[in-house]
């Protein structure tokens, strides 16, 4: 797994090919933010004609999850990722290419800081907003991840 674009979707197409396969892109990554889109098409579309709601969560999930993972991997350290709890909103039908972006990278290093310099787990919150292509939000998703060094 590497930090950037292209090596994070080929990442997906081998190791989470059910999100390759619905669409789910990285398009933006750095210390700060992420973004990623997906499309909605037949095959990832629920009875409503709309975007499935599983469908979003992979694509916010993954916004928030590669900064985890390209930290983690910055650290050189044997750290574990897992989220441990999640929340959703849905304000609007999504339609159309969906954008996921999370801003909330800041919250990865204290997170890895703590859990190198103590050994144990540490928590934190991240949310991805996803958009339509008019600009309106669709969803919003929460994600809680713990991060803890492997013994």
């Amino acid at each position: 797994m590497a930090t950037n674009t292209g090596k994070f979707n080929a990442f997906t197409f081998f190791n989470l090919p059910v999100a390759w396969w619905c669409g789910v892109r990285l398009k933006y990554i750095d210390e700060q933010k992420a973004i990623v889109t997906v499309k909605h098409r037949w095959f990832n579309q629920n009875p409503f004609k709309s975007m499935f709601w599983a469908v979003q969560g992979m694509a916010a999930e993954f916004s928030t999850g590669t900064m985890v993972i390209a930290r983690i991997r910055e650290s050189g350290k044997k750290i574990s990722m897992l989220v441990a709890n999640n929340n959703a909103n849905f304000s609007k039908k999504a339609t159309g290419r969906i954008t996921f972006t999370c801003e909330d990278g800041h919250l990865i290093s204290e997170a890895l800081a703590k859990t190198i310099d103590t050994g144990e787990g540490q928590t934190f919150w991240m949310r991805s907003v996803g958009v339509n292509e008019d600009g309106v939000v669709v969803s919003t998703f929460n994600f809680e991840w713990t991060v803890r060094l492997k013994k």
